[in-house]
């Protein structure tokens, strides 16, 4: 019922927005017409296959506001700002693909310039100012739900903001049932208490009570049976909190399976097989170019270097676990002296001033230039451009008993670069936290895979190059 209501105030913003954006281009057109000379804007321009793409774009952009509705009637000003930036940026995608492919020279780019600006602005505004004024419209003091709560106290603290956020779609706190026993001040309750779990028929007899809420799984099933028929018998609605993830300590995600209901552990957005080919064809637009123009004169500038300052191979080659824990060969290249084949040493981390390392390998590795070599290893299908860092198989397995959940890196290719890396978590593991705040945002790159994420992670690694963090040694 909640969710259904923040679904059509969303939708019925969207709505708005899509009509008032489109008077809008009709408004701005007719005043640069009239006040603004500068624009070279004429009537003899036809500006309705204009008007189509911006209606157009508003309305494949509803997709955008799935992940935001049920906070669409509070939503910041960041996320007002991102979401109407992705509305403006498909706009201007397909105004600018109509241009092209009508080859139209009548129409101001100027004026479209300027007009998607001010788009952005307003959009942003609206996105931020309208939904809560739709919600005191189309749920006013009849469209009320009056709810009770049943349940222990200490769930209302991770509730709390739940419940606030949900007011302005209507929904009002009747108060609390619980088996736990009274405080000494009822007024340190979030909400006014009611009596007892079982004081519940008691209370839907005396109270209009619209919505009960559950605050956990029932205990048994026969509590669950009970609560259903009685929320039945006096025609209320029942929502129950899914407490799972509390119980067993980790965010459990549902999914449907041939119509049987299940819950996973996480999302896995690379395991459709589109974006897998999205993930590869972007994987090759930079290796191919990477490998074939700019490795070769690295190569042989590493290579003279190399045999000034400290001879040997040109290439570090050693074993990493990818993809299922598959074991592959990574290139890099060598970024220190050579000594005698010791796995032991092999797998000590390098740190700050290490004498291991010859003065370019420090700009080798602290400008990441070492790792060039694996767009190799992306050609041949062992590594992603971006994905989760790949240690070797000693460190593997001594990272798998610190940090719980570190084998789930191996769900998806290992890369050049990952998130971690992109947010300044580089160089040296030197404490637990180090390792599971690594491990962190390497299955939350996993969970929320996309190509905008890549990008953004391969611009922030691009600019790491230039300006390195101090963790890069």
């Amino acid at each position: 019922m909640i969710s259904t209501r923040a679904r059509g105030l969303a939708h019925l913003h969207a709505g708005v927005t899509t009509l008032g954006v489109g008077l809008g281009f009709w408004v701005y057109a007719e005043f640069v017409l009239r006040f603004v000379p500068v624009i070279r804007l004429t009537r003899e321009v036809n500006l309705v296959p204009y008007l189509l793409c911006v209606v157009g774009a508003l309305v494949l952009s509803i997709r955008s506001l799935s992940p935001l509705i049920g906070r669409f009637h509070r939503l910041e000003l960041v996320e007002a700002a991102r979401l109407a930036g992705r509305q403006v940026a498909l706009m201007a995608l397909l105004i600018f693909t109509l241009m092209f492919a009508t080859q139209d020279r009548s129409i101001s780019r100027l004026f479209l310039g300027t007009w998607l600006v001010w788009c952005w602005l307003g959009l942003t505004v609206v996105h931020l100012w309208l939904p809560s004024r739709l919600a005191c419209l189309v749920f006013p003091r009849d469209h009320h739900l009056p709810t009770v709560f049943v349940g222990r106290i200490a769930a209302l603290d991770g509730l709390g903001e739940w419940i606030a956020h949900k007011e302005p779609l209507g929904v009002h706190c009747l108060g609390l049932l619980t088996d736990e026993p009274p405080p000494a001040n009822p007024a340190s309750l979030p909400m006014p208490w009611l009596g007892r779990s079982g004081d519940l028929p008691r209370v839907l007899q005396e109270r209009q009570v619209a919505q009960v809420v559950l605050l956990h799984l029932p205990a048994s099933d026969d509590e669950a049976r009970r609560t259903i028929e009685l929320c039945q018998e006096h025609g209320c609605r029942l929502l129950i909190h899914n407490d799972l993830a509390e119980r067993y300590t980790h965010p459990l995600v549902p999914t449907i399976e041939d119509g049987r209901h299940f819950y996973t552990l996480q999302e896995e957005p690379l395991e459709d097989p589109i974006n897998r080919m999205i993930k590869r064809a972007l994987d090759l637009a930079l290796a191919v170019p990477v490998v074939v123009l700019v490795l070769p004169p690295l190569c042989a500038l590493v290579w003279l270097l190399q045999r000034w300052q400290a001879p040997g191979p040109l290439f570090h080659v050693r074993e990493r676990r990818g993809q299922h824990g598959e074991v592959f060969r990574m290139l890099k290249f060598r970024s220190m002296r050579v000594g005698p084949e010791d796995a032991a040493a092999e797998s000590q981390q390098a740190r700050a001033g290490d004498v291991r390392i010859f003065p370019f390998g420090r700009v080798l590795r602290r400008r990441s230039l070492d790792e060039f070599p694996q767009f190799w290893n992306v050609l041949c299908g062992h590594m992603s451009v971006v994905g989760p860092r790949p240690y070797m198989p000693l460190l593997d397995e001594e990272f798998r008993r610190q940090a719980r959940g570190y084998r789930t890196r191996h769900l998806v290719k290992p890369g050049i670069t990952g998130l971690a890396q992109s947010l300044g978590y580089r160089g040296e593991i030197l404490e637990p936290d180090m390792l599971k705040r690594r491990v962190y945002w390497d299955l939350f790159y996993i969970g929320h895979w996309s190509v905008g994420l890549d990008l953004q992670i391969i611009v922030r690694t691009l600019w790491q190059m230039i300006r390195p963090p101090e963790t890069a040694y």
